[in-house]
């Protein structure tokens, strides 16, 4: 496979890999280094690829199985460290880490439990950062809903934080 047929199947796949990266890894330059590592995996098997049908779906598959390994033995190498070696730098400082992320799975979840139209388009918009029109000829809706159906969700989201954090209901 030459550079110019590579480009053309899999550089438009970059918006999408990035997005599936980030819901995987939860972190923009993580999800950025992910679709780099996947493009060097591509370019290094482009030879063996043969036909690829869905030059989207095959990247996406390759994407997640780096992220499947590289946790698998990320996992492996935390478990092998001293425990002496790990620095802890301060409590203060992985205490706003560990909220930070504890609230950022608590909206994830708050997202997840919108009625269907809402928590998919929420998520589209402001996880996958898609713009209205992909998000339109994804569901089918009009952008004027799309944009009344993602208020609606995103003004009870903030009342569901509000209602948890001063423990109302």
């Amino acid at each position: 496979m030459q550079a110019s047929e590579f480009k053309q199947l899999f550089l438009p796949c970059h918006r999408k890999l990035f997005s599936v990266a980030y819901r995987l890894m939860g972190n923009a330059q993580a999800a950025e280094d992910m679709v780099q590592e996947t493009f060097l995996k591509l370019w290094m098997q482009r030879d063996k690829m043969g036909n690829v049908d869905n030059p989207e779906a095959y990247a996406i598959t390759v994407l997640r199985r780096l992220f499947y390994d590289r946790m698998r033995t990320g996992h492996l190498q935390e478990v092998d460290k001293d425990v002496g070696s790990l620095q802890v730098t301060s409590s203060q400082n992985i205490s706003r880490q560990l909220e930070a992320a504890d609230e950022y799975q608590q909206v994830r979840l708050l997202i997840t439990c919108l009625p269907e139209p809402q928590a998919k388009i929420m998520l589209m918009r402001d996880v996958e950062d898609r713009s209205f029109e992909e998000i339109s000829i994804e569901t089918g809706l009009t952008e004027v809903n799309i944009r009344s159906v993602l208020s609606r969700a995103r003004k009870k989201i903030r009342e569901q934080i509000k209602a948890m954090r001063y423990g109302k209901d």
